[in-house]
């Protein structure tokens, strides 16, 4: 009988798999906090509640303070015995670290005084990474989590790490809501805006507006008008056509220059903050007519939503409004044609705006339930309004994993220095560095670097501190470059692989002893990565990150040499200043014994004679001064990341994202000689894959000499004929040779020296630039003798 009836799949359906981000997809009732390393936080905590603190990186020492209700300390609320005086988490506290700005302000709200508060402690300088402490709370309470440290020794490597608290709740709440995040100063008011609706308010000039989106994956419309104005009935909105056309952009960015303006040009918003990173800046606020069309007929709408709540400031109603579309991961495809996904805001993510004039402004909490653009379920959208006296610095947030918490861009300890010559900086791997200077700009900084010298700011460079009796292991394992023949004091440029043979990254590795390394990269993944290794090889090693602690200048030049003889002591048993030979390192002191610790590199990004110096940011601006002055002698210029962009290209060094990815090799990137495949003989991460490909290879990194003015730029396509044979990954108009040059990669069959090629512009056929492969892959010096001089 069965078999009149057609087969089927038997079964229910099963549900979607879908990876994404822990916050989403934790247990009901766990949290997950994440404590900075010098950094505190604090948790409220219920009877049953179970909390576990975790060692991230290892070696990182924990304070735990426990209060009751009534502020009172009492560690047995979570069953531990207090065994000394906080002491690291009231130097936190008595510093001017405005992150803590909201632990201050909860200790005060729950009446909890500090001054002879004990401390649980945690966790030794040698407890391995993943170490974890668990707690039960057996009372209500709230629990002080701090990470104290304090300034790094340069040799030690006793760096300050993160820890993460996890909290298992006793009782599931009866919805599942996140906690609005603590206020970033007094607030003048908190809104909420609850899910479908939208709330109008006023704000005045140089105020600030903090825009939270509570629960995550919800999209809020932003609107506002000049007050005054309004007040002679003059409804001119922010206009964002006017805007994009004025920036030069498509989406909202921190920065200087993000402002938005209205039609007749008048500045009405900037952006300080923003923790997202993903917004649309073109669209309208979703209207009555997008539901209708779409088969919601009557459907709640922003539109509508935004002229209720106007109609308080008598402001005319409209069927659709202009806005900016905060959170919403709206897009243009490759056929101009405008998509919409989940966005990437996650709970408490917020942006900043400040008030250029008097406005009165609209947001609202997106009623969309109909597509993923709120994560198919609205939910709040809260404002809180800051006064103006506040001060906010400018930062973007990154993550380092999907899993990380949010890095504020910060400033470096140079800062303050290069801000006395000039305003132009820009946001890079997390912090603000200049791009150029005011009294010289671009091409005389460049020209400086190649006679006389220059200054500028690395500090974004990461730092990873890699120690214990497996350090020396994990190194050789990790990085393609032998490091059983790396001699302590030693550098050594290398690169770091996937399996397949991507590249992690490329950076530097320093060899401080036996067991002590230190590798400085560009990304922080690279220590997530040698940790994801270590673990899953077992090796006794800590990798601990020290960026924060380690911030670091490039002297480079020709007179660099001369220039920093004048400053330089080191002690008798590490070489003198000229004996420092290239890629070599050395401990040393600003002038004499007892003159201020710094570590000295005969390494750089220019391609001339240069050096770093890596000093611990409260240093900084001795350590430039010192620099400066003895500078003057030599014609000194800052170095922005305009110019320094142009030496780097000329010298053939390569920048990641441009130059190489996860998908390009060390022989496709140029750097084929940071794999020893013959001369190691031991294994290491992605050789067989190298091997592979350099007996395989199908793509080569090569120079490129350009027979025009017309610019050339990343990504532009290189042509034989109709056909695409490679791409540009970084070009520059050379002062030096008088000439463009470009880096590219192209493929091994048209990669010979002396072959010539079409740079394809517009759409790669209407244009085409001739361009011939060059000898060398550096245009400047491709011997190296300027550096090893």
């Amino acid at each position: 009988m069965l078999d009149q009836y057609p087969r089927v799949q038997p079964g229910p359906p099963k549900p979607s798999r879908i990876i994404q981000p822990q916050v989403f997809s934790l247990p009901p009732g766990t949290e997950r906090y994440t404590v900075a390393a010098q950094g505190a936080a604090l948790i409220p905590v219920e009877t049953g509640d179970q909390i576990s603190i975790i060692n991230d990186e290892g070696g990182q020492h924990c304070e735990v303070v426990v209060s009751d209700p009534k502020g009172r300390i009492d560690a047995g609320i979570i069953g531990a015995m207090a065994q000394g005086d906080a002491s690291g988490l009231k130097a936190l506290l008595a510093g001017d670290n405005q992150s803590l700005r909201g632990l201050r302000m909860g200790l005060d709200a729950r009446g909890i005084d500090l001054a002879q508060a004990s401390a649980v402690h945690l966790f030794e300088a040698t407890t391995p990474a993943g170490t974890q402490a668990q707690f039960t709370a057996l009372r209500d309470g709230a629990v002080i989590i701090a990470a104290p440290g304090g300034v790094m020794d340069l040799e030690a490597q006793n760096t300050a790490t993160p820890l993460t608290v996890m909290v298992k709740r006793a009782v599931l709440k009866s919805h599942v809501r996140f906690e609005l995040p603590d206020p970033l100063a007094d607030p003048l008011a908190d809104i909420r805006v609850h899910t479908q609706t939208a709330e109008a308010y006023f704000v005045k000039a140089g105020d600030y507006i903090q825009i939270i989106d509570v629960d995550g994956r919800q999209c809020t419309d932003f609107e506002c008008f000049s007050a005054r104005k309004l007040d002679k009935g003059i409804e001119h909105a922010l206009d964002v056509t006017t805007t994009r056309t004025l920036m030069g952009h498509a989406y909202p960015m921190p920065g200087l220059h993000a402002k938005y303006y209205d039609q007749e040009m008048l500045p009405l918003v900037e952006v300080v903050q923003d923790t997202c990173g993903r917004h649309d800046a073109f669209a309208l606020a979703c209207a009555a007519k997008y539901y209708d069309d779409i088969g919601y007929p009557g459907h709640v709408n922003c539109s509508d939503n935004f002229n209720t709540a106007l109609s308080a400031f008598n402001v005319t109603g409209r069927p659709g409004w202009m806005a900016i579309n905060f959170f919403f991961n709206t897009a243009i495809d490759d056929h101009g044609v405008m998509y919409a996904d989940e966005p990437w805001s996650r709970p408490g993510d917020y942006v900043l705006l400040r008030a250029l004039t008097d406005i009165v402004c609209v947001s609202s909490a997106c009623p969309d339930d109909t597509t993923p653009a709120n994560g198919w379920n609205p939910t709040d959208i809260h404002i809180r309004t800051y006064s103006g006296k506040e001060t906010f610095q400018r930062s973007i947030a990154t993550r380092t994993t999907p899993d990380s918490e949010p890095k504020m861009t910060k400033q470096t300890g140079f800062h303050d220095s290069f801000a006395k010559h000039t305003r132009n900086f820009i946001e890079y791997n997390g912090y603000w560095l200049a791009n150029c200077f005011a009294a010289a700009g671009p091409i005389e900084e460049y020209h400086a670097c190649r006679e006389k010298c220059v200054i500028l700011d690395l500090s974004p460079l990461r730092k990873f501190e890699i120690t214990g009796p497996d350090a020396e292991a994990l190194c050789q394992y990790a990085f393609t470059r032998n490091m059983k023949t790396l001699a302590a004091g030693g550098v050594v440029y290398t690169a770091m692989c996937y399996e397949h043979g991507g590249m992690v990254d490329d950076g530097t590795v320093f060899r401080l002893a036996r067991d002590n390394f230190r590798w400085i990269g560009g990304s922080d993944y690279g220590g997530e990565w040698l940790r994801e290794m270590a673990a899953k090889l077992g090796l006794k090693v800590l990798i601990r990150a020290s960026t924060d602690q380690l911030h670091n200048v490039a002297v480079q030049g020709p007179e660099s040499r001369d220039l920093l003889r004048k400053l330089v002591w080191t002690a008798p048993h590490n070489p003198e200043f000229d004996q420092l030979g290239w890629f070599r390192f050395t401990p040393a002191r600003l002038h004499n014994e007892a003159g201020t610790p710094f570590v000295l590199s005969r390494t750089g990004y220019t391609g001339e004679l240069g050096y770093e110096v890596m000093c611990h940011p409260k240093d900084c601006a001795e350590i430039f001064d010192a620099i400066w002055e003895a500078g003057q002698a030599h014609g000194i210029k800052p170095m922005g990341l305009e110019a320094l962009d142009m030496v780097r290209i000329e010298a053939g060094l390569i920048f990641a994202g441009y130059d190489f990815s996860d998908q390009t090799d060390p022989f496709e990137a140029g750097i084929g000689f940071t794999v020893p495949l013959k001369s190691k003989t031991d294994d290491f991460m992605g050789r067989d894959a190298l091997i592979r490909r350099k007996e395989n290879p199908m793509r080569k990194m090569v120079g490129l000499e350009i027979d025009s003015n017309v610019d050339v730029g990343h990504g532009d396509c290189v042509h034989v004929g109709r056909a695409q044979v490679g791409e540009v990954t970084s070009a520059m108009r050379s002062p030096l040779l008088g000439k463009n040059i470009a880096l590219a990669r192209v493929d091994v069959a048209h990669a010979d020296a002396g072959t010539e090629l079409e740079i394809g512009k517009l759409d790669g056929h209407q244009k085409r630039i001739p361009a011939k492969i060059a000898e060398n892959l550096a245009a400047y010096d491709p011997k190296k003798e300027r550096p090893r001089s």
